[in-house]
């Protein structure tokens, strides 16, 4: 287990609040609470966030926690500290049941469940956050939603295979995608 020293243990602390107000209090102005007035949110595949605090509280208020299914959950897989940043590697699964713009705007709901790899890079001035700048792949999410044909050169819903199974094996797609 990775020990992390007394200020970066805060940092950590201060991140898993405000994602806990995020996605178990439901609470934006909790959620903001953790943050900087100039913060910026980047939903980096799909730009969607906002900059300034009163502008992300609106975001969350209005997007971002009521467009995310009851059964969206994140796995933790790693996790770096350093230098005024917290940057995580993590699953994210849900079922999409709800519109979910944030993510994929303008696409109705497909019932279909989605599990994909999120980069999250959380900087911070002094123990507040001032970006969350947050990664994943959308073609992969969008073929797992029925959006995109799967015979396209996408690992979908196997995307996190290799990052979970000892015995994954390497270069599938290729051999798939051959002519």
């Amino acid at each position: 287990m990775t020990q992390f020293t007394e200020a970066e243990q805060q940092l950590i602390d201060v991140w898993e609040a405000h994602t806990a107000a995020e996605f178990e209090l439901k609470d934006a102005d909790a959620a903001v609470a953790t943050m900087t007035d100039d913060v910026e949110l980047i939903h980096v595949p799909v730009g969607t966030g906002a900059k300034g605090k009163e502008a992300l509280r609106k975001f969350y208020r209005e997007i971002f926690i009521p467009q995310s299914p009851a059964d969206f959950a994140m796995e933790l897989l790693t996790r770096s500290v350093g230098q005024g940043r917290v940057i995580e590697e993590f699953l994210v699964k849900f079922t999409h049941t709800i519109r979910m713009d944030w993510l994929a705007p303008g696409v109705e709901p497909t019932g279909r469940r989605v599990v994909t790899p999120f980069v999250g890079i959380i900087g911070f001035e002094g123990t507040l956050m001032c970006s969350e700048h947050i990664y994943w792949d959308q073609a992969n999410v969008l073929t797992q939603m029925g959006l995109l044909d799967e015979k396209l050169p996408v690992l979908a819903g196997t995307q996190c295979d290799p990052l979970l199974k000892k015995d994954f094996a390497f270069n599938e797609l290729i051999e798939r995608c051959e002519p």
